[in-house]
Parts: structure tokens; C-alpha cells; sequence
């Protein structure tokens, strides 16, 4: 008799943790931070990404945070919780080798630049022939997150973000 062996079912955690939604996250947080004034994000700040939006309570409070009342608002309301503001400095070391497949897949895709050189990280815009990703409704709130987050870490130095969020590079 043979015995038919289950592929294990992928975790809540495995389907969303995953390169191709990284890439499209870092994707929009770049968008959102050339916007702001035609600079690309430093190397060392795209690794703070995914450990704050991929933190279902910390994505929550991105979410309800309003673009235009910063990253000091925000991290004030994160730091209510102290170990939610420190946990973001262990959430970017155990999320790292997923930022940087996620940046070499962005790379791959077309959607980022890496510039070796500047170490600094440029979103290709979207073409007139480029579809975006719809997301299913849970994944929804990552965009705006994402851009949030693009707007102000480009109004801040690299150093005064890992002040802010308590996270040495």
C-alpha cells in the first residue's frame, strides 16, 4: 500500500514573509523616498523595512500613523511599548537575508537599482506597461506603510532615523 506524503501547508508566516513581497515592499518605500526630493534611500536603511511592516502590531500603528505627523510621532506612539521600539533592532538582524533577497530580486526584476558605488538603492518607476500587483485585502495596508515610511526617513539623516528607531547600522 502507498502512502501519499503531504506537502506541509506553508505558515501565515512563510506566505507573507517571502522575497517577491519584500521586493515589492522595499519597491514602494523607494518610490516614496525619491519622491520626496529625487534622492535614492541609503543601502543600510532598507533593512528596517521589512521588520516594520511585516510586525502585524507595528504595521497596524504605521497604518493609523498620518504621513504628515513623522517618524517621531510614530515611534513616540511605538515607544509606549518600549520592547515593541527595541524589538525592531532584532527583528532587522533575524529579517535580514530575506531584505537582501528581497533587494536582489527587486534588482533582478527591474523594479530597484543598486548603485555599488553610492550604496544607495533607486526605484526604476513603474512603466505605462507595467502592471502592478494587486494585493489580496490582508496585504492591502503594506503600501501605504511602505510609503509612509519612504517619506520620512527622506526628510531625516540615516543617523537621526537609527536614533529614532533605536537601531545601530
Amino acid at each position: 500500500m502507498m502512502t501519499h506524503r503531504r506537502s506541509p501547508l506553508l505558515s501565515e508566516a512563510a506566505i507573507v514573509q517571502n522575497e517577491a513581497l519584500g521586493a515589492f515592499a522595499l519597491w514602494r518605500f523607494c518610490l516614496a523616498f525619491q519622491a520626496r526630493d529625487g534622492y535614492a534611500a541609503m543601502f543600510p536603511l532598507t533593512f528596517l523595512i521589512l521588520p516594520l511592516i511585516l510586525h502585524a502590531p507595528t504595521l497596524e500603528l504605521l497604518v493609523a500613523t498620518h504621513k504628515s505627523s513623522g517618524l517621531h510621532l510614530f515611534t513616540g506612539k511605538l515607544g509606549t511599548r518600549r520592547e515593541d521600539l527595541l524589538a525592531v533592532h532584532a527583528r532587522a538582524l533575524v529579517l535580514r537575508q530575506l531584505t537582501l533577497e528581497s533587494l536582489m530580486l527587486g534588482e533582478q526584476s527591474g523594479l530597484l537599482r543598486i548603485d555599488t558605488q553610492t550604496a544607495r538603492i533607486w526605484a526604476n518607476s513603474p512603466s505605462e506597461d507595467t502592471q502592478v500587483p494587486v494585493l489580496p485585502e490582508r496585504l492591502k495596508r503594506i503600501t501605504p506603510a511602505c510609503e509612509r515610511l519612504g517619506h520620512w526617513f527622506a526628510g531625516l539623516s540615516d543617523h537621526q532615523v537609527a536614533h529614532a528607531l533605536e537601531v545601530e547600522f
